[in-house]
């Protein structure tokens, strides 16, 4: 349900159709693997086959004696001298002297047709000697594991630990024992999540060609064109201006299309085949093994509690593996863990720990998921010993606009409370139960992000505007800038056109990611749109021969302010528009910054659960998700962030895993067996927008992307417990765990 009807705009919380949509539906939007070009050539990448391996010797003279097979690239093809994140993304693209992971690339293939790239890939002999190898987090940190990559770690590891711990953070306020020593009650229980993927429809593909001059171009499936460039141009030691991206249309990216893993390859098989393009088209099994996934995590929690409720104390310790390179967002994690709890004391402990698994990327709230299961799911238990409501409970120890967050900064304007009154109210909360069901609750949290934009936006001959954005659309972007254009400049929605740009086009934007694009770009292109606006109240006060202080922009026309500014009839933008040739040229406006001001977001979710006492499986009977969205600029587009982000965490929480073997070997490699949810196993998922309008902002705007796949994890978790009295600590929780929880509890 959205507030439509509480709506003060025009077009503002209205639902218009989408931009993309017939181009989505007819097949005419064309992806990463629907670009060609003459001449094209394909590539493929050869793969390890173990986990952690020395590379002896690759002989690809098999290959290349093959007609068709135009260029192989080794790491012996890349630059040298790279240091920190440049190595470690170039190290991730190509293996030098050992493979880290099963799945890491280790050569790579050009040929005339994919399916001859294939046969060269297989022709190519690779001799390894096999080392010992470790996947899991808590194994990677003892002291007997095999040392993935010595000299890894930063300055902030201590002195012992494994050469496995790569990175070491502690902070928090307060006195932490003098709270606990306050509580009624004191509880620290373990948790453990495994790492999961984005399951994006569309597998990592692009397009590269590149010239012995240095000069190149990429078409490629990206959330960030700029950071695809410049990552591509550090990898292979390229000056970045010669390099131009263009993004496609995505097929899903939930943070994992932010960074590069076989788009050098294809730049460099081009550059090895005399500058014919080279197309690479993961395949699902490629994206599974080598693409990045997010971290598995380990996590102790502690809390204390009086017996009303008030938290005293808190600890987090999390040990976070983001594979075999630096990155895990353990950081993330322990910002968020406690983010929307006021407390008087509270301790951090992080760890960031290498593991012989892919290099893990962003996914929706990196971090935040991990910390919520632990703590939403401690806090749920500290509730029903102390016999609490748990919705209350929240209530109490609620952070408001104001106080200081559990990670340092003071939070402007959230909308917490909010979210829980009306979680509060909702009708779910009171809906009858039957045997073997149970509810559960968790709120959750995510920063928000702002990053370097740059929107241009020009006036057309016949009135209508252009928008030229950096930030790939990946959830609605381009019909909420489009809505807020055509808000500013009053005229119909379906006079702005928002148009994905490439890297030539505008200034650098970060990428589409932390929910930052209807927020950032949505931002600068209202303010290019008031640019635009003064410009064309100057035209029409030249051709009134007034002051253009005295003319006003209202309803999509300029007019005079007031009666003494002189009678004049309103130009619209469309009369304004057919001159501008004649009167001073064309009529744009341009805004480039990062953005200040970005909002917080709060969510909660409630859900109903039967878990199948026979054989363990969990039913999700009734969902509801309430989230404070600022302003909700396209109501439709936000209750879809919401339930995707619902229908990924109960993946996450019920089924999704990595599966190795004892050889480190991935094992679910195709969704048939890494099995995300399908719509048969959801039940339609309840939105209610919270409108807490966030003051950094034009229209309010918080983003809305990443909030809403945080409380699942623990939500579920609880529910399972209220109708099962089994407590899971351990994702996933699918039917053997809850089955065996069962019988353990007796």
């Amino acid at each position: 349900m959205a507030k439509d009807e509480l709506n003060e705009f025009r077009l503002i919380g209205t639902r218009p159709d989408r931009p993309d949509g017939l181009d989505k539906v007819t097949g005419r939007a064309r992806y990463g693997a629907d670009i060609t070009a003459p001449g094209m050539l394909w590539g493929a990448v050869v793969r390890s086959p173990h986990a952690h391996a020395r590379i002896v010797k690759i002989d690809a003279s098999r290959a290349l004696a093959l007609d068709g097979v135009k260029a192989v690239v080794t790491r012996a093809d890349f630059p040298t001298g790279l240091t920190g994140e440049e190595w470690n993304l170039q190290e991730n693209t190509m293996a030098g002297e050992k493979a880290l992971y099963d799945g890491h690339a280790v050569a790579a293939v050009a040929a005339t047709s994919a399916l001859l790239a294939q046969e060269a890939a297989r022709l190519v002999e690779v001799d390894y000697e096999v080392l010992p190898h470790v996947t899991d987090v808590d194994l990677a940190m003892a002291p007997d594991a095999p040392v993935i990559r010595d000299g890894a770690a930063n300055a902030t590891v201590p002195e012992g630990l494994h050469p496995n711990v790569v990175s070491y953070m502690e902070f928090g306020h307060g006195d932490v024992d003098a709270g606990f020593a306050e509580a009624d009650l004191v509880m620290e229980k373990s948790y453990k999540t495994e790492a999961t993927h984005q399951g994006y429809i569309e597998p990592h593909a692009c397009l590269g060609q590149l010239g012995e001059d240095g000069k190149g171009e990429m078409w490629v499936c990206t959330q960030g064109q700029w950071y695809i460039r410049k990552m591509c141009s550090d990898v292979l030691g390229l000056d970045t201006a010669q390099l131009r991206v263009t993004p496609s249309e995505i097929g899903g990216g939930f943070g994992g299309k932010t960074t590069i893993f076989m788009e050098p390859l294809s730049l460099a098989l081009s550059r090895k085949a005399g500058g014919r393009p080279v197309k690479i088209v993961m395949t699902r099994s490629e994206v599974l093994r080598a693409t990045g996934p997010t971290a598995s995590a380990s996590m102790d929690v502690k809390i204390g509690m009086k017996k009303d409720g008030s938290i005293t104390a808190a600890k987090a310790e999390f040990r976070m593996q983001g594979g075999a390179f630096p990155g895990a967002p353990v950081d993330m994690a322990l910002y968020c863990a406690f983010a929307g709890y006021k407390l008087p004391a509270v301790q951090h402990i992080g760890y960031d720990v290498l593991a012989n698994r892919p290099k893990s990327a962003a996914y929706r709230a990196p971090g935040s998921p991990m910390g919520a299961f632990a703590v939403e799911s401690l806090v749920d238990e500290m509730c029903r010993e102390l016999g609490l409501d748990p919705v209350d409970t929240r209530l109490k120890n609620a952070v408001r606009s104001g106080d200081t967050a559990s990670y340092g900064p003071k939070f402007g304007s959230i909308g917490l409370i909010e979210v829980l009154e009306a979680v509060k109210s909702h009708p779910n909360l009171t809906a009858p139960l039957g045997e073997n069901q149970g509810r559960g609750m968790a709120v959750g949290y995510w920063f928000n992000h702002s990053g370097e934009t740059s929107v241009s936006m020009a006036i057309s001959e016949d009135g209508t505007a252009q928008v030229s954005v950096g930030t790939p659309d990946i959830g609605g972007s381009r019909a909420s800038i489009g809505l807020m254009v055509a808000e500013r400049l009053g005229i119909p929605y379906e006079d702005v056109r928002v148009n994905v740009v490439e890297t030539g086009a505008l200034g650098v934007n970060e990428p589409t990611h932390g929910s930052r694009a209807t927020f950032a770009s949505g931002k600068a292109a209202v303010i290019a749109a008031e640019q635009a606006i003064t410009e064309m109240c100057k035209r029409a006060a030249a051709e009134w021969g007034i002051d253009a202080e005295a003319v006003e922009w209202v309803d999509g026309a300029a007019q005079p302010a007031g009666p003494n500014a002189g009678k004049f009839p309103p130009l619209s933008i469309a009369e304004i528009a057919a001159k501008m040739g004649s009167t001073g040229g064309p009529i744009s406006g341009h805004h480039e910054s990062v953005p200040e001001g970005v909002g917080a977001s709060f969510g909660a979710h409630v859900v109903d659960v039967e878990v199948d006492p026979e054989t363990g499986r969990t039913t999700i009977l009734r969902y509801l998700v309430v989230q404070d969205a600022g302003r909700a600029i396209h109501p439709a587009y936000v209750e879809g962030q919401y339930q995707g982000g619902a229908a990924q965490g109960i993946g996450w929480a019920l089924n999704e895993q990595y599966i190795y073997d004892d050889k480190g070997r991935l094992q679910n490699t195709v969704f048939l067996d890494y099995r995300v949810p399908v719509a048969s196993d959801l039940p339609m998922i309840d939105t209610v927008i919270v409108e807490v309008p966030n003051p950094g902002h034009p229209y309010g705007v918080r983003g809305v992307g990443e909030t809403g796949i945080t409380p699942p994890l623990p939500a579920i978790a609880n529910a399972i417990h209220a109708a099962t009295g089994a407590r899971l600590r351990d994702l996933p929780m699918n039917p053997p765990r809850v089955l065996a929880a069962i019988k353990a509890k007796g």
